[in-house]
């Protein structure tokens, strides 16, 4: 359900916004619809079909626990979560710092709580980040090719991992507690041009929330440590 709900919703929302001409963004604005930059991170969870299929109950009870950890996050970082259908995840930041520092503790924790759980059953989330003009609504939906953009990256990412665009790397390099990886270029569905898609390599959880507002740089002596995230310091 994830990924097909994932990429139907946001398809569906790019396609009805728009288009990103000069006529279309003054259309926008006409309208009373709010036009801003905004790093959007999607999610949803890998192998929620089959996990469900195994037991529903638990599965829920995971799944909602696994909500709150991406609202505490999000939150903490001055995101918004714009929506949480299903097992995905929509949430917008002002700061694309913020965004990526959100995925990475959200990856963090996710992994800490699910240490103790066997390997089959564990519900692991993709993430993908992108940075990219939005249209706001006054209700607090947003539309925009954007929102397409980060769910395509989100399947791109590993189980329990991190993919970023090209302009979320420029925008955060030296600012976060991660390195990044070079996925290549990708080509992907639905998306006319191809990404420049990498994936991202955290340090230690506590270097990793050092806040961005303070510019200064993080450090990496520890970034061989690679993703997804369940196999961060030798965890099975």
């Amino acid at each position: 359900m994830g990924k097909r709900h994932w990429a139907r919703r946001a398809l569906d929302q790019a396609q009805s916004s728009p288009k990103v001409t000069s006529d279309g963004w003054h259309a926008a604005r006409e309208s009373g619809h709010r036009i801003r930059l905004a790093a959007i991170l999607a999610a949803d969870a890998a192998g929620y079909s089959r996990l469900m299929a195994a037991d529903e109950s638990a599965t829920v009870a995971i799944l909602d626990a696994a909500r709150a950890v991406f609202r505490k996050h999000i939150d903490s970082n001055q995101g918004r979560v714009i929506d949480m259908a299903g097992d995905s995840v929509l949430a917008v930041f002002s700061a694309s710092a913020h965004a990526v520092l959100a995925a990475i503790t959200i990856q963090w924790e996710l992994h800490a709580k699910s240490r103790a759980v066997p390997d089959d059953q564990r519900m692991r989330f993709r993430i993908g980040v992108h940075l990219s003009d939005v249209i706001e609504k006054v209700d607090g939906t947003v539309y925009g090719h954007g929102i397409n953009v980060s769910a395509r990256l989100e399947g791109l990412a590993e189980p329990g991992g991190i993919a970023v665009s090209d302009a979320i790397r420029n925008a955060v390099r030296g600012t976060v507690g991660a390195s990044f990886a070079d996925m290549g270029v990708q080509s992907v569905k639905n998306i006319a041009e191809p990404l420049r898609v990498y994936r991202v390599v955290p340090v230690s959880p506590g270097e990793a929330q050092a806040r961005p507002s303070s510019h200064a740089t993080i450090g990496l002596e520890r970034s061989a440590s690679v993703l997804p995230f369940t196999k961060i310091r030798g965890d099975s």
